[in-house]
Order: structure tokens, then sequence, then C-alpha cells
């Protein structure tokens, strides 16, 4: 089973890879017009997306310029928020968007499903990233599609937007 499991993870990472390098690009540039002007940035978690924040603020190579998000933080319009979230119709992370939007602050999300006309959240978000998680990866003994990853892909999704970020505020540089 942990073979199965090694190649649907791969598969789904690869897709990722594909399919959102360059919403990837723009995130990561999007959140660097914080940590290059006055502003910060936040990263807004719901569920179990909310590892992401735990990591991007606890790990050893932290995320510059992240501050932490709370309902009660008092953004400027220098700030730059990414929501990760699970569904692009999660409750919490639709009212923080239509919120950012409202204030005219730029923000990006990432979720599962795909950008389209009838997705509320990536047509709100300046930058839009998909997990492309539609299901469960592999089937149990009863036919079910088990191992659902959003946490796993946004960690994913995550590190790639580090990657660029860092690279575009030469922080990859400093450290040779």
């Amino acid at each position: 089973m942990s073979k199965i499991l090694t190649t649907q993870l791969s598969g789904l990472l690869q897709r990722i890879t594909q399919n959102e390098e360059d919403a990837i690009e723009e995130t990561a540039r999007l959140l660097a017009q914080a940590a290059i002007g006055e502003g910060n940035v936040y990263f807004a978690c719901f569920g179990e997306m909310q590892v992401v924040e735990l990591n991007a603020l606890q790990a050893i190579e932290t995320f510059s310029k992240l501050a932490p998000w709370t309902t009660d933080t008092s953004l400027t319009e220098a700030d730059r928020v990414c929501i990760f979230t699970r569904s692009a119709y999660d409750e919490e992370a639709l009212v923080l968007a239509q919120k950012l939007n409202t204030q005219f602050i730029p923000f990006a999300a990432i979720a599962s499903e795909a950008a389209s006309g009838d997705n509320p959240l990536a047509d709100l978000a300046y930058t839009y990233v998909s997990t492309r998680i539609k299901g469960g990866l592999i089937p149990n003994d009863l036919g079910q599609r088990i191992v659902v990853p959003h946490a796993l892909a946004g960690l994913f999704v995550y590190e790639a937007i580090k990657i660029a970020y860092d690279e575009m505020l030469g922080l990859d540089e400093e450290e040779l």
C-alpha cells in the first residue's frame, strides 16, 4: 500500500508543479511586494492548512517578513495575505477574501479546486494556486477512496512559493 501511496503523492505533486508553476511564481511576487516595501506578509490558514503557518513561523527556514495572522490583525495596503484553505468554498476563507477585496488589500489564495468562473475564491484573489485535490488518492478494501492530503499539498505549494520568494528577495544568496 505504501508504494501506491508514494506513486499517487508523486503524481499529485507533479500535477501541481506542471499546472501551477506560473501561479506559484505570481504568488511569490505578490508576497514579495510586502517584504520589499513597508508591509508584512500574513498567512491566513484554515482547517488542517494551519500547519502551513506553523511551519512558516517555526521551521528552521522561516518565511521572511511573515507575521502571525489572527482575525484581529489590522492590515494596511502595504501588507499581503495568503489564504490557505482546503476548499475555495470555505465560509471563513470567503469572508476574509471579501473583506480583503473590499479593503483593496492584495491577497493570494491556495485551495483544492481549479480556478474557474464558478470558483468564488479564485475570482476574488489576485493570484490563485490549486492543489488539484479532487478526492482520496487510493482505494481501500470497501472501494472508497482514502488519503486526502490537503495539508501535504499545501506544504508543497508553500515550499515552492518560498523558494521563488527567497530568490526574489535575494535571501538564497545570503546563505552562500
